[in-house]
């Protein structure tokens, strides 16, 4: 009997591609210890940093710091699950959360898991938690407005698409109303939003998703929850979950807004994590690259240059502050990454100035460009004389005696003050906001009772729109026609005087 080897040969061939198949080559390790979120394995001598592992139960980890005998892992799930022994796999991939139109109104987890009941999420694709921010070439300088719908905001600290604007403040002074404020406004302009919220109590998050839903802005927002009570893994990833998602969108040319609620939560949770896992504490006991971990995150927020599709994300990171302190180390660092900040000041917010805004030390490195013309042609020297005005005030209650010029200045102050408070999730057309703040620096208001601002504001609006819509609609389509309401014969300007000229002779207060 003869063989024929050939024959042999692509036996043996075939068995030894089946062979393959057949067994696991992925590495496996073991658990030494677990604990607080984290666990130390010994073997994984290949694992990446960044990878995933699978644990028993289908629980997943991140390798966080590769040492010479073990690694560290922190684990994205029920640490009491895992029992030291326990086997861990290496998966050869990197932590990626699913993106796509599938995750608009939903609430989910940092892993993109839902928590809102509504069934599984529906997407055909998945990006990296971790993507590196597009260069300065794949950029182009911000100048489309972002309007919050916030008069004091959109007046004097501008935001645009594509640029990072920190609201900073003392806990309970309003910062996460600014930002779902802002979130509502995008109602109809095609922005898609990302709430994610860190450290929260789900109490709170829960009142915000109410009130989104209440105002049909949970139709283009995720919200992304990593609460008080969810380990200090899922607290960490939980910025760069939202932004991957967000992502998705900027790259397909489109425009989105993601607040991040709040990011000294998230510093917090990684200071556990680090000093957990023994590495070097610094600054407040903080890890020497948080301030990488925060300026890799905000980067990926940009407004892209036209070859890539001009999609941008606009960000809000939100930090709370203690007793005011700005000067810490999370504020400072994060202030030194962003393209300027809102500061929001306690004593304002309890006098009933809301937002509780400070023109001084607030800013927006990019300022006029986000505008519409006819914002920047009302409000440009707003800021200043506001920050002005308190220093004002502050000597005028010395007692001294002032005189007439000095009062005047004093007067129209407070009655800009006035005209600046918003209630809560009451957003302002950009054409309303620019009326009043014309009416206010013009001094149509100074002979209206300071008490009487608020109902003067919304009857004139109300006049506007009842009798006046043809002018209204000018004014909105002019607003970025750069002589608007700034030469004195230009149509908006004699159709604003007249429109204020004939409510203030019809309606006395």
């Amino acid at each position: 009997m003869k063989f024929n080897a050939d024959e042999i040969a692509s036996v043996i061939q075939h068995e030894i591609e089946q062979y393959g198949r057949q067994i696991d080559v992925r590495e496996v390790g073991t658990v030494l210890e677990v604990g607080d979120g984290i666990a130390r394995i010994h073997g994984l001598t290949g694992v990446a940093a960044g990878e995933m592992v699978e644990f028993p139960g289908g629980i997943i980890g991140l390798a966080f710091n590769l040492e010479e005998n073990s690694v560290g892992v922190i684990i994205l799930g029920d640490y009491l699950a895992i029992n030291e022994g326990d086997e861990v796999r290496a998966m050869g991939q990197l932590l990626s959360v699913p993106v796509g139109e599938g995750v608009l109104g939903r609430i989910l987890d940092p892993l993109g898991n839902p928590l809102d009941g509504k069934g599984p999420v529906s997407f055909t694709e998945r990006r990296n938690v971790e993507t590196i921010a597009p260069g300065v070439a794949g950029r182009q300088p911000v100048h489309e407005p972002m309007q919050t719908g916030l008069k004091a905001i959109d007046a004097m600290t501008p935001i645009g698409r594509g640029q990072r604007e920190l609201v900073i403040g003392d806990r309970k002074t309003g910062k996460t109303a600014i930002a779902i404020d802002a979130i509502i406004n995008q109602k109809n302009t095609g922005v898609k939003c990302f709430y994610v919220a860190i450290g929260q109590k789900d109490s709170s998050v829960a009142n915000v998703i109410r009130e989104l839903e209440q105002r049909g802005a949970m139709d283009y927002t995720t919200v992304i929850v990593s609460g008080a009570s969810a380990p200090a893994p899922l607290q960490y990833i939980a910025p760069y979950s939202g932004t991957s998602m967000a992502e998705y969108f900027m790259y397909k040319g489109e425009h989105c807004l993601i607040v991040y609620d709040d990011l000294s939560k998230q510093a917090a949770a990684y200071r556990e994590l680090s000093l957990l896992m023994r590495r070097p504490p610094g600054r407040e006991a903080f890890p020497g690259d948080v301030f990488y971990c925060h300026s890799r995150l905000l980067e990926r927020s940009a407004k892209l240059s036209a070859e890539l599709g001009g999609g941008s994300i606009t960000s809000l990171p939100v930090i709370e502050t203690l007793e005011g302190e700005v000067s810490a180390y999370i504020p400072t660092n994060v202030i030194s990454i962003t393209d300027g900040q809102i500061y929001l000041q306690p004593d304002l917010f309890f006098k009933g100035v809301r937002p509780a805004m400070n023109a001084g030390i607030s800013v927006s490195r990019v300022g006029g460009a986000a505008q519409v013309k006819a914002m920047r042609n009302v409000a440009g020297s707003l800021r200043l004389d506001l920050a002005a005005f308190r220093e004002l005030e502050a000597f005028a209650q010395l007692g001294t005696d002032l005189d007439p010029a000095t009062q005047a200045r004093l007067d129209r102050g407070y009655r800009m003050v006035e005209l600046l408070k918003q209630r809560q999730f009451t957003p302002m057309h950009v054409v309303d906001q620019v009326m009043m703040i014309f009416a206010g620096t013009k001094g149509y208001l100074d002979d209206v009772p300071v008490d009487k601002v608020g109902a003067w504001e919304e009857a004139f609006l109300s006049f506007v729109h009842s009798k006046k819509q043809d002018f209204w609609n000018l004014l909105d389509s002019s607003k970025d026609d750069k002589d608007a309401l700034k030469k004195a014969d230009h149509a908006t300007t004699k159709g604003l005087i007249e429109a204020l000229t004939e409510f203030k002779a019809s309606h006395k207060i």
